[in-house]
């Protein structure tokens, strides 16, 4: 592969790196091969090394199941003991446990590095990189692209160690431990689930380990679990909790179990998503409020950060039912969890950053995104109301569910997509109907609230984070509203020649 600088760019995904690694499907060329790889195992010992100033560094690298996880693993670490970096080979890992291990006590781990390309389709993978710190920023990829691409990547001192390391069965540990630790006097601290049945749903993930090692631990029947064992062709689902037919799977197979609580894993399990007894999904909205509902009973009127696009619904939750504080910001989990950072900086407390999505970061937790830990806190809730004959899904039954709700993504046809994209919006704010308002304290495009009686609702557009698209997303209290508020944004919208507006005529 040339080392060119824009070739280099294409990899970047934000603050990972991703890119195609296999063939399959049409159109997609590979980018990620094991040489570029190995490259990107050097540039980042030598980033890590400026960032370190030390002589002696090591590195722990975890994968998920993809196909492509162990041939670009063991190009990373070639890359990165040809420099003179020790590793533990960690093997099929999440994402969280590759961070956990640069803070354990128990070993000098200088930073995680995890091959993951989360829900993406199985011809992908990439990378996520870690210090005791947290995650890497942008601009970190970006830095370790720029050396990347320059490969003047010299030894840092002589040949690196490699040892193999079941990190994920330590990390269980730990959250295991967290569990027997936070459950209420009263509660079996032994085994305190004991007598419920949960089933997982890994989707051929690197989540299957919770099932075994984390909840038979604590007692629970974990019998019906599904798609546990690791399988990069990803044969029976989506391992994503925001997908339909991921989401209708582990729902089924609650009902059909008659377990007590269903659990589903993004493929490296920073995301999560349950579903309640009756087989119904706690995911989205109704995930942060349950998450929300735990931690402001912790620490009464603190605030929650979330993205954009959350309900109407889940702010009168979190402000009035809650007496919390609530702040939308941007779509990204390292912009939520960055605002939830900088407001405990400047003295607001706030110990929950979490997106629709499902990446779910605690102030407790490192303000890491790990979707194990999520889980966790709420099977101690889970033991904890089992004492007064409660469940989960009460805690949230007050909050207002929207009648329809639906994202619409318009896309670009425009080479210059940013400009072209915030041009739409800054004009769409000139064009609002008169039933139309903007709605204030919005970071992230622009949110417009639309009171008519046969609209009942709201519309959020904002330019997508790393693609020639416009999201789109509207909810209403009325059967038809979005349909209706849809209709009128797409006659607004039609004066821009450059947007692809097809998607609204299929409601």
């Amino acid at each position: 592969m040339e080392n060119q600088s824009n070739t280099w760019k294409k990899l970047q995904n934000g603050s990972d790196i991703r890119g195609v690694a296999m063939e399959g499907i049409p159109g997609e060329n590979i980018n990620l091969t094991e040489e570029v790889s190995e490259i990107l195992g050097k540039a980042f010992a030598h980033w890590l090394c400026k960032k370190e100033d030390k002589e002696s560094l090591c590195v722990a690298v975890g994968m998920d199941s993809r196909l492509t996880g162990p041939l670009l693993k063991k190009a990373f670490i070639s890359g990165l003991t040809s420099v003179g970096v020790d590793v533990y080979d960690c093997g099929i890992a999440s994402t969280p446990a590759m961070f956990m291990a640069t803070v354990d006590k128990n070993y000098s781990i200088d930073a995680g590095v995890m091959l993951t390309a989360s829900h993406l389709p199985y011809n992908r993978n990439g990378l996520k990189f870690f210090t005791g710190e947290g995650g890497a920023n942008k601009s970190d990829i970006t830095e370790i692209l720029t050396l990347a691409a320059e490969d003047a990547l010299n030894s840092l001192r002589e040949k690196g160690t490699v040892q193999e390391l079941d990190y994920i069965s330590i990390y269980s540990k730990t959250l295991v431990e967290g569990i027997l630790n936070g459950v209420k006097e009263g509660v079996d601290r032994a085994k305190p689930l004991k007598g419920l049945k949960i089933i997982v749903d890994a989707g051929n993930g690197a989540g299957g380990f919770f099932a075994n090692k984390v909840l038979k631990e604590l007692g629970a029947d974990v019998s019906g679990s599904q798609f546990l064992d690791p399988d990069g062709k990803f044969p029976n689902h989506v391992p994503n909790p925001e997908d339909s037919e991921a989401m209708a799977s582990i729902c089924q197979a609650v009902k059909q179990e008659r377990a007590d609580l269903g659990i589903i894993f993004d493929t490296d399990v920073d995301r999560s998503a349950i579903v309640d007894n009756q087989g119904n999904p706690i995911n989205r909205n109704e995930l942060i409020a349950l998450i929300s509902a735990v931690v402001l009973e912790e620490h009464p009127s603190s605030t929650i950060v979330t993205d954009s696009i959350t309900s109407d619904g889940l702010a009168w939750f979190i402000k009035h039912h809650l007496k919390g504080k609530h702040k939308r910001f941007k779509r990204g989990y390292k912009n939520v969890i960055n605002e939830s950072l900088r407001l405990n900086e400047e003295g607001e407390e706030s110990w929950l950053a979490i997106e629709t999505s499902g990446h779910a970061a605690l102030k407790e937790n490192f303000f890491l995104d790990d979707g194990a830990f999520l889980v966790a806190k709420l099977l101690v809730k889970m033991a904890d109301l089992r004492l007064e004959n409660k469940n989960l899904s009460q805690l949230i039954e007050v909050l207002p569910r929207p009648v329809e709700s639906k994202e619409f993504r318009i896309k670009i046809t425009k080479d210059d997509f940013v400009a072209y994209g915030q041009q739409v919006i800054d004009e769409l704010e000139n064009n609002l109907l008169e039933s139309w308002s903007v709605v204030p304290e919005n970071y992230e495009g622009i949110r417009v609230q639309c009171k008519s009686p046969d609209e009942d609702g709201w519309f959020l557009v904002r330019l997508s984070l790393h693609d020639p698209v416009i999201p789109v997303n509207i909810e209403s209290n009325t059967k038809g509203g979005v349909g209706i508020i849809a209709s009128k944004l797409k006659d607004i919208l039609t004066q821009f020649k450059d947007l692809d507006l097809n998607p609204f005529d299929k409601n």
